[in-house]
């Protein structure tokens, strides 16, 4: 992939450019937005430019053509290091940064990064999934935040700053990345053919908030016939959270055994409900919504007999927004999805 394919992201390229030009690249990192808009696909062209060998410094443009190109796209080049939390663990486990009990910091990032560059000039390391870093991995990693070798590049990538722990956010230089917009995402859209055609794509890309990962989801016809059921289910006179839990259950569990993907259905379901919850505080403070069609007929349906003020709202949004914390930390389906839904009915009022 080559710089002029990423969409959107153009002030952080520019930055990036104008320090590395002038000599003041910081070490360390800490990239942060929405999940899905192209983070982990910015470091790693970042990571090429600064691989590459015919890189110039005041475009950041790489050739593309040599064998250090290549062996970043294949994730094989030995002076980039990439990190990435398993999909069976809660957390970013503690021996993938400082390694094994027995080899303790004699392999993993911390330790390979110290070491002096393979084939050129620098070494990279992309830690992603910074999100599900604990205390004990966090800490590892201090002494390299703090003294960073020389010649290096750490980047972490996380979904907000105030998910990560006090001791990184301290330590790296945040660089905060916005959804990507209506048009470019229907671009990518089309490109990587979620879509069956123009104006399906331009739909979905309405719904998701910038985010492509999350448009690869709601392209589901499953999931879009479920997202009208479950706004009516929010929105009726009376929420029946037993049948709110077991039909959530039933469409999460639809995607098999994988866990991973059981989580990114789960928190899909999460979004969309508190986007519902969003728009009613909207609605409630006066605020004109730009809600999708289907979203916006939902709430019209629900004001008509909502129960409760716009506090009630607030509070069953930002209980959708717990929930998802407790789906990233691998809680337990059953436990999480009722204590959810009988969360929503009682602050609704319903």
């Amino acid at each position: 992939m080559q710089w002029s394919e990423l969409l959107g992201h153009r002030q952080q390229r520019e930055w990036f450019r104008t320090a590395i030009a002038s000599g003041r690249l910081a070490t360390s990192f800490l990239f942060v937005g929405p999940e899905g808009i192209g983070k982990r696909t910015f470091a790693r062209l970042l990571a090429k430019s600064l691989l590459c060998p015919s890189t110039l410094d005041q475009n950041l443009d790489f050739c593309d053509a040599c064998e250090s190109c290549a062996q970043v796209e294949a994730s094989t080049h030995p002076d980039l290091i990439e990190i990435f939390k398993p999909a069976d663990k809660a957390f970013i486990p503690i021996e993938l940064l400082i390694g094994e009990r027995e080899k303790r910091m004699r392999e993993g990032l911390c330790h390979d990064i110290s070491l002096r560059p393979y084939s050129g000039n620098r070494k990279v390391a992309i830690l992603d999934d910074a999100d599900y870093l604990n205390v004990e991995g966090a800490n590892s990693l201090l002494k390299t935040l703090e003294e960073p070798p020389a010649n290096s590049v750490l980047i972490l990538i996380g979904s907000n700053l105030q998910r990560q722990l006090p001791t990184i956010r301290s330590r790296c230089q945040a660089i905060i990345f916005r959804p990507i917009e209506l048009d470019q995402l229907q671009t990518l859209i089309e490109r990587h053919a979620i879509a069956e055609s123009p104006d399906r794509a331009r739909e979905i890309a309405g719904l998701c908030l910038g985010s492509l990962s999350e448009a690869k989801l709601l392209a589901d016809p499953e999931l879009g016939e479920f997202r009208t059921t479950l706004f009516a289910m929010l929105g009726a006179d009376r929420l029946n959270f037993n049948e709110l839990s077991k039909a959530c259950s039933s469409v999460i569990d639809a995607v098999g055994k994988d866990g991973r993907a059981k989580r990114e259905r789960a928190k899909l379901l999460l979004r969309s409900c508190a986007s519902f919850y969003r728009s009613i505080s909207l609605r409630l403070a006066g605020n004109k919504d730009r809600s999708d069609t289907g979203l916006a007929t939902a709430v019209d349906s629900a004001l008509q007999h909502w129960s409760t003020d716009i506090h009630g709202a607030l509070q069953c949004w930002q209980r959708c927004i717990l929930a998802t914390e407790h789906v990233d930390r691998n809680a337990n389906q059953a436990s999480w999805l009722e204590d959810w839904a009988t969360s929503l009915a009682h602050m609704s009022g319903k």
